[in-house]
């Protein structure tokens, strides 16, 4: 897991791709097809991060008819980048597969359809041992989560 390469604009997890070590992800200019990305130049063109920021999220867009991409961008417009690559980090420890060793496919492209993949994504985050997050106090010593239910 890479978290610097993060995601790809469409939502394709760049941070865990096998495809190409020397690859720096495709917000950072490493996608070889960056140049015939409609999602890349809408994206840039609109000023966000990704498509699941976009107003149009779901649209017909190449990458956004693909189940796992789909997937994976309303995950992130639903809980946010860092969860989602907080599960996929999860689910590479639990044993899932981005990739099976030389096919652009792997265990989250074998779901029915989207819920099965978000299925996968939170069982994997549920099933690991729960991490105290950095506590913030209310200046009377008392302390409180962040808020963001993590």
């Amino acid at each position: 897991m890479d978290w610097k390469k993060g995601l790809a604009y469409c939502g394709l997890a760049c941070a865990v791709c096998s495809e190409n070590a020397s690859c720096a992800g495709c917000r950072d200019g490493g996608c070889t097809g960056k140049d015939w990305c409609e999602n890349r130049r809408c994206c840039l063109e609109k000023g966000i991060a990704g498509c699941w920021e976009c107003e149009a999220f779901p649209c017909g867009a190449p990458m956004l008819q693909k189940m796992r991409v789909r997937a994976f961008a309303a995950f992130a417009r639903e809980y946010g980048e860092t969860r989602l690559l907080s599960c996929l980090e999860a689910g590479e420890r639990a044993g899932l597969r981005y990739h099976y060793p030389g096919e652009l496919v792997g265990d989250y492209d074998r779901p029915a359809g989207p819920e099965g993949v978000w299925a996968l994504l939170l069982r994997a985050q549920a099933e690991e041992p729960p991490q105290r997050k950095p506590m913030e106090t209310d200046g009377k010593g008392l302390e409180h989560g962040n808020g963001n239910g993590l």
